[in-house]
């Protein structure tokens, strides 16, 4: 959501901005642009659409030496996406980008105008760049005014300036949304909202805590806190790895990302089995000391993933385990109490919602444990102790290995919790861990099995909805099935316990209601057959997922015979993700960049 970059040296500035918002496309954006200032003068390039569109209007552009540049890719939340409400905003001498929201733009709005401030666009943004230029009349300096600015804004920021009374610097700030800082030994300095843009550019990064700002120059890179007090720079080794950021032959991200699951199901294992226990290097064996109660608190796919986790927890660790949709956990005034582990869940560790429902779960005094993907990120940084899910770069919006890898972190925490609560027997947790050693396989994609997807998908491009239904642990994976295809094939999919059809869902079925069966042959069979031959007596037509032949469906789509039913769990999401790509294919649809969608949502 939204992606910022930032560059000050003396190479073509233009194309080191383009290059790094194209590494940011995969978050979501509508429009695009750039402002660099070069000897003075500014050139300032907007766009709305895909970023081919900008570098057209920049085809005739390029600088020629030291230059200050910042540059945006938008996703749209006060006003429309148009060219003008497009970043960067220019005040009378100054340019500004930033992610988030200012919450009291409309006060300080009103101020401005009064004061004569004629604004241009409808965004809460460029009362950024027109707030600095106001505090810049009574102050010593541009970075005294950009100080004050700072202190006057309320809400959620990453925010690069640039001004011509400060020609060779760029300041920054940021609070709630992402950002770092990168350096290389060319006394380059970048800056974007995630580590990818600066992959190949810089050896050793900074990531920016909230509360930090401050300015870089080609000598120095100067940080402040919250309280105004100068820090030094904490700088970690940036991978130089892109090979996972590119298509490798596939047609979409997503594709490739759903094939890549069986390697990196199996880094996540790796170094984490033993034959009789699992083993957690980064987990206090302090942590779940005096814990009665897991707290699971998420959104969207990863909220999926928690409530497969709710399951096993009960099941397997005995432990108790509630579950929070992290949007309304924030406002509801929930009761947390301290014999509670709170546990988050994110693929960038950047969501708003569930950073804001750490943030309160530490400010209580419980201990938080957070399972996410990204080293570094706000999340990682605040909570008590960390899993790392290792899925890599994941650049399709629509999240398909963040959530193989979730749930295989979550099984394996769950078994790691049964050891230290003597919930199961050593035999059975060896068990499961011959099972969690079988998972990468279970994830391999046949050419066979992609092929029979493929052609049966042109059968569920019309009609007028989807029903995936499953029991058990399959309702998450119904909800995540139902997810996947409404966010990139726009049809309308809902998510329903095989067992709730009865109690009202079913009057919708008729032969343009498409469900989608999961019948796993280990766990609930019988029970969810016939539910589903409910829904086939009233006409709906069924695609049955399953490794046992089911003579009431119109589609069947065979999975492997399996020796428990969290096999055949990963084995049907590979089938669910295949049709709903495939399926988003033939409608015509960009699948990586879907409409409207972002890949990290770092707004509520």
């Amino acid at each position: 959501m939204c992606g910022i970059v930032g560059y000050l040296g003396e190479k073509n500035t233009k194309e080191i901005l383009l290059d790094g918002l194209k590494e940011l496309e995969y978050r979501g954006y509508d429009s695009a642009g750039i402002a660099v200032l070069e000897d003075g003068n500014f050139s300032n390039y907007k766009a709305i659409g895909k970023l081919v569109n900008l570098e057209e209007k920049t085809k005739n552009y390029s600088t020629k030496g030291l230059a200050a540049g910042i540059g945006h890719t938008r996703w749209a939340t006060h006003g429309k996406p148009t060219e003008i409400n497009a970043h960067p905003h220019l005040g009378e001498s100054s340019y500004v980008v930033h992610n988030g929201i200012i919450e009291n733009y409309t006060e300080l709005k009103k101020e401005l105008i009064n004061s004569g401030v004629k604004f241009l666009s409808q965004t809460d943004t460029e009362v950024i760049v027109h707030q600095f230029e106001k505090n810049l009349k009574s102050s010593k300096s541009a970075f005294e005014a950009f100080s004050k600015t700072i202190d006057e804004l309320s809400g959620a920021y990453a925010i690069l300036l640039v001004t011509k009374s400060e020609p060779n610097t760029i300041f920054y700030a940021k609070h709630g949304s992402p950002m770092l800082v990168g350096k290389n030994s060319e006394n380059e300095k970048y800056f974007a909202s995630s580590d990818t843009p600066l992959i190949g550019h810089c050896t050793d990064v900074n990531y920016f805590e909230d509360g930090d700002y401050g300015y870089v120059t080609c000598d120095e890179i100067a940080i402040f806190d919250q309280q105004g007090t100068k820090k030094e720079p904490q700088f970690s080794k940036l991978s130089q790895n892109k090979l996972s950021a590119q298509k490798d032959g596939f047609r979409f991200f997503m594709e490739k990302e759903i094939y890549e699951q069986t390697s990196v199901v199996s880094d996540t294992l790796m170094g984490r089995l033993s034959d009789e226990e699992i083993i957690f290097d980064e987990i206090d064996k302090n942590l779940f000391d005096g814990i009665n109660e897991i707290k699971l608190c998420a959104c969207g796919t990863s909220y999926h993933a928690a409530m497969t986790a709710s399951y096993l927890f009960e099941r397997y660790a005995k432990i108790k385990t509630s579950l929070e949709i992290a949007s309304e956990f924030r406002y509801r005034e929930p009761i947390m109490t301290k014999d509670t582990l709170f546990v988050v869940i994110s693929q960038s560790g950047e969501t708003a919602d569930t950073l804001e429902t750490l943030k309160m779960a530490k400010k209580a005094g419980l201990k938080t444990l957070v399972i996410c993907n990204v080293d570094n990120s706000s999340m990682v940084r605040l909570a008590d102790s960390t899993i790392l899910t290792r899925a890599g770069i994941e650049k399709g919006v629509a999240s398909t290995k963040a959530f193989a890898t979730q749930v295989t972190v979550f099984w394996m925490l769950t078994l790691y919790i049964a050891k230290f609560k003597n919930s199961l027997s050593t035999q059975e947790i060896s068990r499961q861990i011959k099972l969690l050693r079988e998972v990468p396989s279970h994830l391999k994609v046949t050419d066979e099995m992609h092929e029979r997807i493929k052609r049966l998908s042109k059968r569920y491009l019309h009609g007028h909805g989807f029903f995936f239904i499953g029991r058990d642990v399959f309702f998450p994976l119904a909800l995540e099935g139902a997810l996947k295809l409404k966010e990139i094939s726009y049809l309308h999919a809902e998510g329903y316990p095989s067992g709730e059809m009865k109690h009202g869902p079913i009057a919708l079925a008729d032969p343009e209601l498409f469900t989608i069966a999961l019948l796993p042959e280990h766990l609930h069979y019988e029970k969810s057959k016939s539910n589903v031959e409910e829904l086939s007596a009233r006409d709906s037509t069924i695609c049955a997922i399953s490794s046992k032949e089911f003579d009431k469906a119109d589609d069947f789509i065979k999975i492997s015979t399996c020796k428990d039913y969290m096999l055949e769990f990963f084995e049907m999401m590979i089938v669910v993700q295949i049709l709903s790509l495939e399926i988003s294919i033939r409608l015509g649809n960009d699948v990586d960049m879907p409409r409207n969608l972002a890949k990290s949502v770092t707004v509520e």
